[in-house]
């Protein structure tokens, strides 16, 4: 914790630093004005009102306008939170604020499109608070200063996310305009949002104001200020007023990323030590960030000949600050720490696998023979049409899942991680980037040598995890956070993708939100049978995943080659993701909690764990496959999103339970 006071020279050196902030944000300004179609002609405007004019006027300054305010008020967002929770991986983006808004909004503009009270910001502060809630109850306030907080917001990030992306598709008569919005999108046509949104930063002044003295206190420790008199409804409101700068500026511009984790950071690296040049200073870079991101969305789109999101550059410019600032802020103990997920007491016995079995072959039965239809719901063996519509499915739910799982307890023995998943660590977003980007540059369908494709995005994220992990030993809590900021980079340019708008935007977000509408009996039958030699495959390297799991000293005791065995699994993982990736499409947090469930049932044999998890993913996606179909009868839910969204459900209370023994027990 760094103290209030500064060091002599300490403040002057800031100064010397700040006084360039103002020339840089009037560079930049300059050239934002220039890229967004230059300078107004000369002469009175009321005499030069043609294309140029009115282009500079309503949309090029309310634009550059637009990212000066949203970047202030970001940034002055993130140096509260920051200075509040005393970790500097603090930020509306990190802690889920940003995804819980964009959440908010979209559930009121769905359930109350005609409202005028949508526009007030309230909507989204609901959202944001309900994010950081779950933040907090997950993390504990033992975890507010390390790595616990900062995964626990990225996971509700990423529920919250999900939950929103499936309101979009499930409303897409609002799509093409929530695509753009939900990437974070500057462009404006006029000054209304501008005039809407700097009334309600108003409180950023009052902050400026009034919380430089609580915070000095909290420098010092929570203890400390209650001591001095800070009463807890001061720490409230100042977390209330964070919250407000995050949740209306997501209503107005849409979901950017990382300035609010950038700029407190390049404050302090400047040499703002006093909280009032911290949130002065922050606020400033803030500005100048979103501004300097513009201005490359700008360029880009240029040269590309279309536009470009400013949510996304900022993403693919924040991902790599996220890894350099985890590297630098964390302590070697904080980042082999890991939001721990420990299994039961019970063992495994004989009898459990008839139960589960019998589970299983339950819950294929009610996806083949009950389902509603025009005359109620109808139980019984399906007619020829239905069945050849419906087993494809129940098969393609049944391998995916298994092969997800599986996946999930390889990577998991093999890095000692019990966060470790294909798509917390970034290896589904891989995959489908890679299939995208090449159906979009060379103009061909989506499923063209798919597997291929997304066998080699997962390898080079795999590649990407492990160079970055080398320097500090594949510390679970590292390599976790390394994956998490690759898939908010991969999926900042899904979302480029996305906002473009195009008529396949909405056939692309069904694929990413894991459909099973399309899929065909040969692609039923042929991820079936990858997955059963791939699983058998896996069963083959018990032994290695037994040592790997005991430790690096002990298996190269017993013989293990360990460059070989650990090129050998993660070739496996790979090759299972970028199978069911292929043809379902990315699948959340599945292959997190199936190998945590099936420990917790008492498998912690490799061989044990590997069968179970494998049962019990076929098992859950094979449910959400039929809740997906009868929930809304007679529209569908993708399969991908609503397992995604249960099981993230489930991972969220899980932890919060297990959090909560912890500290009933201390």
């Amino acid at each position: 914790m760094e103290h209030v006071i500064a060091k002599p020279g300490q403040g002057a050196g800031a100064h010397g630093h700040l006084r360039w902030i103002l020339p840089v944000l009037c560079l930049l300004a300059g050239v934002h004005l220039w890229l967004n179609g230059g300078m107004p002609p000369a002469g009175p405007w009321q005499q030069q009102q043609d294309i140029a004019s009115l282009q500079f006027y309503y949309a090029s300054l309310p634009r550059m306008v637009m990212a000066l305010l949203a970047g202030a008020a970001l940034g002055l967002s993130g140096s509260v939170l920051q200075q509040l929770s005393g970790n500097r991986l603090v930020s509306p983006m990190t802690l889920g604020i940003s995804s819980g808004a964009w959440l908010g909004v979209v559930l009121a503009a769905v359930v109350l499109p005609d409202n005028p009270s949508l526009s007030s910001g309230w909507p989204a502060l609901l959202g944001a608070m309900l994010a950081l809630g779950l933040v907090l109850l997950l993390a504990g306030p033992r975890g507010l200063n390390g790595l616990p907080l900062v995964l626990a917001g990225m996971a509700v990030n990423l529920l919250l996310g999900g939950m929103a992306t499936m309101l979009v598709l499930l409303h897409d008569q609002y799509a093409s305009n929530l695509f753009v919005w939900g990437a974070g999108d500057l462009a404006q046509i006029d000054w209304q949002w501008a005039q809407w949104l700097w009334p309600r930063l108003l409180p950023a002044a009052l902050l400026l104001w009034l919380a430089p003295r609580p915070l000095a206190m909290l420098s010092l420790g929570v203890a400390a200020a209650r001591g001095r008199g800070l009463a807890l409804g001061t720490i409230l409101l100042l977390l209330l007023a964070a919250l407000w700068l995050s949740a209306v500026t997501v209503t107005a511009v849409g979901l950017i990323g990382f300035i609010g984790l950038l700029a407190p950071n390049l404050a302090q690296l400047l040499g703002a030590r006093r909280p009032l040049a911290q949130l002065a200073c922050s606020a400033l870079l803030g500005a100048a960030c979103l501004l300097g991101s513009d201005c490359l969305a700008l360029a880009i789109g240029h040269w590309a000949g279309s536009s470009l999101p400013s949510g996304a550059v900022t993403a693919l410019l924040g991902g790599p600050l996220l890894l350099w600032l985890v590297r630098r802020s964390l302590s070697t103990a904080q980042q082999a720490a890991v939001l721990h997920m420990a299994g039961g007491q019970r063992r495994w016995r004989t009898g459990d696998w008839l139960l589960l079995l019998l589970a299983l072959l339950g819950l294929g039965w009610l996806s083949i023979a009950l389902a509603p239809g025009p005359d109620g719901w109808q139980w019984g063996w399906p007619d020829a049409l239905l069945w050849s519509l419906r087993w494809p499915r129940s098969l393609v739910a049944l391998s995916a899942g298994a092969g997800l799982a599986l996946a999930g307890v390889l990577l998991q023995r093999l890095l000692r991680n019990p966060l470790a998943s294909p798509d917390l660590l970034g290896l589904s977003a891989g995959s489908t980037l890679c299939m995208l980007l090449v159906a979009a540059c060379l103009g061909r369908p989506l499923q063209q040598d798919a597997t291929m494709l997304a066998l080699l995005g997962a390898l080079l994220v795999l590649a990407g995890l492990l160079w970055l992990g080398r320097r500090h030993q594949y510390a679970p809590g590292m390599m976790a956070l390394s994956g998490i900021a690759l898939a908010a980079m991969l999926d900042a340019m899904l979302q480029t993708v996305l906002a473009r708008g195009t008529p396949d935007s909405l056939a692309v977000l069904a694929w990413l939100s894991g459909s099973s509408y399309r899929v065909t009996p040969a692609h039923a039958v042929w991820l079936s049978l990858t997955v059963l030699l791939l699983a058998l495959a896996a069963l083959a390297c018990q032994r290695v995943l037994t040592l790997l799991s005991l430790g690096d000293g002990l298996a190269q005791g017993r013989g293990l080659h360990l460059a070989a065995a650990r090129l050998g699994l993660l070739l496996l993982v790979a090759v299972l993701t970028a199978a069911v990736t292929a043809v379902l499409g990315p699948v959340a947090f599945l292959g997190l909690l199936a190998p945590h469930i099936a420990s917790m049932l008492g498998a912690r044999q490799a061989a044990t764990q590997l069968l179970v998890a494998a049962l019990l993913g076929a098992g859950l996606l094979l449910l959400a496959d039929w809740l997906g179909r009868v929930v809304i009868y007679p529209r569908q839910l993708p399969l991908g999103m609503l397992a995604s969204v249960l099981c993230g459900c489930y991972f969220l209370l899980l932890l919060g339970w297990q959090r909560l023994r912890r500290g009933g027990g201390q």
